[in-house]
């Protein structure tokens, strides 16, 4: 077992080496990190991290400029990340977070979130989510449709527009789908308190 015991710590003491021969500040892992290894690591000043998710490995990996490899024996100088220009432990509430700023041309960012409650964090995520779905939509195809059906009550008035030059009941369909539309703008006049039916007539 001691034979056993001393091959394993001459390993680990082998990989910290190759490691710390490029001279990092941080150390990022998705595995996990024996007592062993962050001894070396904190005797030469290097801060490690372990267990990280994937997700925030692979956004932290392009937010620097680094290159993610899979065995310590695999690590070269182009792989280390160069462009974080400040790192910092902060204490929000009751938990630690570890923040790194400053980065040059980063390609990713973590937006931190608080709510007073899980419910209300979760519908905050969401809205977000949604809003930044929205602005991709945008900057990918910059078109918008007006909402308050506005939409729907056009393509309404344009199929019952179309029936009119249509014989027989070949425009029926138009004008069935046509009634369809107008019953979101039914809608929210009726919710709003405006006349209904005043309204609609106005909008056609």
């Amino acid at each position: 077992f001691q034979e056993l015991l001393r091959m394993e710590e001459e390993e680990i003491e082998k990989i910290c080496a190759h490691i710390l021969q490029f001279k990092p500040d941080i150390v990022v892992t998705e595995k996990g990190l024996s007592d062993l290894a962050q001894h070396h690591f904190v005797k030469a000043g290097v801060t490690a991290f372990r267990r990280f998710r994937k997700t925030d490995n692979n956004r932290l990996a392009r937010a620097c400029g680094a290159t993610i490899v899979n065995r310590a024996e695999e690590l070269k100088e182009s792989d280390v990340g160069t462009g974080c220009g400040l790192f910092e432990v902060r204490k929000i509430g009751d938990e630690f977070f570890a923040f790194f700023e400053k980065c040059k041309d980063p390609k990713a960012c973590s937006i931190l979130l608080r709510g007073a409650g899980k419910d209300v964090l979760n519908e905050i995520e969401r809205n977000l989510q949604d809003a930044m779905s929205v602005a991709r939509n945008i900057l990918m195809d910059p078109r918008l449709l007006p909402g308050g059906g506005a939409t729907e009550m056009a393509l309404a008035v344009a199929l019952s527009e179309k029936s009119q030059g249509i014989e027989g009941v070949a425009q029926y369909p138009y004008r069935a789908i046509g009634s369809a539309f107008e019953v979101i703008p039914r809608t929210l006049a009726q919710n709003c308190g405006a006349n209904v039916i005043r309204v609609v007539t106005q909008l056609r």
